[in-house]
């Protein structure tokens, strides 16, 4: 196993990378290119959604790659439209065949739609148990919606993705999911390069001759945190898996911690709000 392809041992057994490459607003070619040259760099957990309009992209990548599928996590995700109209299994499915797969590694409710998140999650077990998905999760839920989903499944969610990085560290949320068994991921790990210049992280990366974003990923890894950081250009892609030869003490960690002010990078969707 390479550094890059570190894991976090799932409620279920399966293991999931503890990086992995998002593609969020990588459209086309874009996203295509940015999963090619991840995976060649040693990257192994693809993260796509419905919403994100590139899973083709994601999948021509794939189906060009000569990496064995079993070593590979992809990972994508239920739209709140398609929760509405109770088309979950038909969303599903277009999704694998865009991605041109049988089976996806992680399939995630995207958002928890009032009146819709319950029988969403009683359809993903049914993808689970049918071996369709190798684990199913959640994004976006709050503790509330965590415990009301616990009332009515006796199946954990293996997974809650959420917004954490320096700037939005949501501490009690984490909390609840490691304590629960689930595991917690970061989407917007970056926060959009909106801690690239704070003075703390700037100073905590030149100690190990690494950036601020490098000082925040570790960060977010060393609380056993999965993260899977948006990049599309080769210098970014190489950047954020460089991030496994240098460890943060707890002075330096307690000095991130103390950067929270939770921000937020964007706005639930509109049909959340």
């Amino acid at each position: 196993m390479t550094e890059t392809t570190k894991t976090i041992r799932l409620n279920n057994g399966v293991e999931m990378p503890l990086l992995g490459l998002g593609v969020y607003k990588a459209l086309g070619n874009d996203a295509q290119q940015a999963v090619s040259c991840a995976l060649e760099h040693g990257y192994r957990l693809i993260d796509t959604a419905s919403v994100y309009k590139n899973e083709d992209g994601v999948g021509r990548a794939l189906s060009s790659s000569s990496i064995p599928r079993e070593e590979l996590f992809i990972t994508t995700k239920v739209w709140n439209t398609a929760q509405r109209l109770g088309d979950i299994e038909g969303a599903f499915q277009r999704s694998l065949e865009r991605l041109g797969l049988s089976y996806v590694d992680l399939y995630l409710i995207h958002w928890p739609v009032p009146g819709c998140y319950l029988e969403t999650w009683r359809t993903l077990e049914r993808l689970y148990h049918s071996g369709r998905v190798r684990a199913i999760g959640v994004s976006n839920f709050e503790i509330r919606h965590l415990e009301t989903l616990s009332q009515i499944s006796d199946i954990t969610p293996a997974v809650n993705q959420i917004e954490v990085h320096p700037l939005c560290s949501h501490s009690e949320l984490v909390s609840y999911c490691q304590e629960h068994g689930i595991a917690v991921q970061a989407y917007s790990p970056l926060a959009r390069g909106a801690y690239r210049n704070k003075e703390v992280l700037l100073q905590i990366g030149r100690q190990y001759g690494k950036s601020s974003i490098q000082a925040g990923l570790r960060w977010m890894l060393q609380k056993n945190i999965s993260v899977i950081p948006k990049a599309v250009q080769p210098e970014h892609i190489m950047a954020n898996a460089d991030v496994w030869d240098f460890e943060l003490n707890d002075i330096e960690m307690q000095a991130i911690d103390a950067l929270n002010e939770n921000y937020r990078t964007s706005d639930p969707p509109e049909d959340m709000q």
